[in-house]
Order: C-alpha cells, then structure tokens, then sequence
C-alpha cells in the first residue's frame, strides 16, 4: 500500500491519488477536495437519484452535469502508462480507463426518466469532453441527456475547410439521435476565442474574427451556448501576477502551468477605472481586471452602435425574429476557396470569408446583419453576413 493503486494523473496535475491517514487511497482525477465517487455502489446512484428529486421540485429549470463522461471508471483499474499525458483532452483512442465509459448512459437513462417525472420542461446540459461527433451523440440520445457543449466546433481553428468538416460531422451525428445540435465558441476552461483567433497577438484581427464566428454560429442549426464576457470582446487576460493565480492548476502543476484564470477574470460592467462595477463600494475582485478594459465595460458598449455588444444584441434579437433560424437544416451553397455560404429555409443565408481577399456577396440578398461595413456587394476578410432572401 506504499504506492498508489494507478499512474493515473490529476487533470490540475500530480496524481490523482491521495493517501489518508489510515493507509487507504482515493481517488481525485481532479483536486483532492473533489473525491471520485463510487457510481458502481447502489448507495451512491440512489442519493444522486435524491438530490436531482429535492432540486426539481424546488422548481429548478434543469441541471448542467460537469465532466459527464468522467463519472465510471474501469473496474481493473489499468495503468495509463503516459505519465506526460494532456488528461482533460478527449482520448484518441477507442477506450479509456476512467473517460467516455459505456456505462456512463445507464445512469443518465435513469436521470432522465427523474427529469420526466416533473414535466417535459426540466433540462439536462452534459459537459462531455469526447474525440468525435458520434460519441457525443451518444449522450443525447432521446432517453438521456437533453444537449451538451459541442467542443469540437470549439476546438476548430479559423480555417473554412475545417469548420465545415466540424459543421457537417455534427450535424450529421446529431440528426442521427433526434438530437439538436449545439455550438460554443469559449468557456471557462479555454482561452477566450478573441485570443485563440489572434495570430501573433493581434487582438484587433482576434475580435474581428470573433465577430463573424458569431454570425457563423447563430445561423447554425441548433442551440448555442454563450460564455460571459465574450459579448464584450474580452479577450485571455495573459499577464496576470503569478501572485493571484487561483486556479489549483497553478499549484498541483509546481508552478508549470498557470491554468484557467485569465478567461475568469471578472467582468467589467461600468466605469472607468477597476472594478468597473463589479464589486460594491469599489473593494476590487479577486483577480484583477486590466485598466484597458474601460473601453469594454457593458455601459461603453451599449451606446456604441458598433460595438461587440450591440452586435450580439442584434444578432440574438434577429435570431429570434427569422423564421429560418434556430432549429432546421442547412444547405450549402456554391463557394470560391476559404468561404462558406449556406441557405436555411424559408430565405435566409449566411456568408462567411475566411480567405486572404473580398467574396462577392449573391445579387439576390438583402443584408440583414453584417459583422463589419460591406464594401459594396463584396464582403471583406474575416467577415460573416446575414442576408434576406426571396
């Protein structure tokens, strides 16, 4: 018993084994305050089984389950044998001691069928961080999960060719299970897109990408999940003091890796100097927000026409308004290199050019929502459009 029971590596880093203090091991894939529980033992599936009773009664409108495919683990308890393994991406291969086990669905069947007991309006959102389309499909299966994080699309880089092959396994995999799609551009575990989208730093060329993904994302099929701070444009705050690092990354990884902290960085509501409104009487956040953001704060943005803000404002409102948008299908139209283009019925388009020159927009449209000036009928790099269509 001197040794732990596996290889098996924490997600924050170290092991993800702790010894207590009469000799026996537990398991934590996360922090040591965050036990893995025994979903093999009755005792524990009937008390979660409880607890989702006592919330739904309360009236709770659903339930958002954290690391969904992370609740089994394999009973022989195998090494991994990569002690250098990156432990909170999917697996790329077929199976895995404790991520995406098969018997993870049993229990979200049963958890279904508590949901269902309250009325057809109780929802479940699964955090399920699986390699492929397929295998997330298999979560929202029309007796399980309701919709989950798309993380695929998420991980997709800023290349047409690559978003329309995620667009189309998604969709593809989805409609398989009589599931809506969903799609999400950042979270509170990644770099904020404003960042991942800006080559070399440029965080000008980040937020106008930005823009169009987010025109390219509501003209989707399906739902799509919002994270707080990107309706302003906020971009990875990068050079936080290692002083306030918060995230138990920092710490559990020997002050190698600074973890999660600079997409949590509190948001900046109104005012010209931190905490721009966050906290009451000005008594600061627990990181620290940059000086520049004054210019991002909710009440700047809200009376610039052009701002982040008002296009996710307008975006949504618009969204909710067309007949074509939200659930449905898409077709896709005829494109030069580096640009996609896509119908939805009834008369809606969307364009989007990811290549290095302006694309010619179709004569038929009229333009409902534009992610940057038009130059014309051209639709400039790094720009999405909405158009109208009779």
């Amino acid at each position: 018993g001197e040794l732990p029971p596996t290889d098996w590596r924490s997600v924050f880093g170290g092991p993800a084994w702790t010894r207590v203090a009469d000799g026996e091991w537990y398991l934590h894939l996360f922090a040591p305050e965050q036990p893995d529980l025994n979903w093999d033992d009755a005792e524990v599936r009937a008390e979660f089984e409880d607890l989702l009773r006592f919330w739904f009664a309360r009236g709770v409108d659903g339930v958002r389950i954290d690391v969904a495919h992370g609740l089994l683990k394999d009973p022989a308890f195998p090494d991994l044998g990569a002690e250098d393994e990156e432990i909170a991406q999917p697996p790329d291969r077929g199976s895995h001691p404790h991520w995406d086990l098969d018997g993870v669905h049993e229990i979200y069947r049963s958890w279904r069928k508590i949901a269902g007991e309250f009325g057809p309006d109780r929802v479940f959102v699964a955090e399920a961080w699986v390699d492929r389309p397929d295998r997330l499909a298999r979560y929202v299966r029309p007796d399980e999960l309701h919709t989950a994080f798309n993380f695929e699309f998420l991980r997709c880089a800023w290349d047409a060719g690559a978003l329309r092959e995620v667009i189309d396994r998604t969709l593809e995999a989805l409609e398989a299970v009589g599931a809506p799609a969903t799609w999400v551009l950042s979270n509170h575990d990644v770099v904020r897109h404003v960042t991942r989208f800006a080559p070399g730093g440029d965080l000008v060329l980040g937020r106008r990408r930005a823009r169009a993904a987010l025109l390219l994302m509501l003209a989707l099929p399906g739902g799509a999940y919002l994270y707080q701070g990107e309706e302003l444009g906020l971009e990875e705050v990068e050079d936080l003091p290692e002083a306030v690092l918060a995230d138990p990354t920092w710490e559990r990884s020997g002050h190698t890796r600074r973890g999660r902290d600079g997409c949590r960085v509190p948001l900046p509501w109104s005012g010209t100097a931190p905490p721009f409104g966050f906290s009451p009487g000005g008594t600061g956040t627990w990181l620290p927000q940059p000086p520049h953001w004054r210019t991002a704060t909710a009440e700047a943005q809200t009376a610039d026409p052009g701002s982040m803000l008002s296009l996710y404002r307008a975006a949504l409102a618009t969204r909710r308004a067309h007949p074509a948008l939200g659930d449905g299908t898409l077709t896709w139209s005829p494109a030069s290199p580096g640009v996609l283009s896509f119908a939805r019925e009834p008369g809606f388009a969307c364009v989007v050019n990811l290549s290095a020159e302006p694309c010619e927009l179709p004569q038929d449209g009229r333009v409902l929502l534009a992610s940057v000036p038009l130059e014309g009928r051209r639709l400039p790099v790094d720009a999405a459009v909405w158009l109208a269509r009779d």
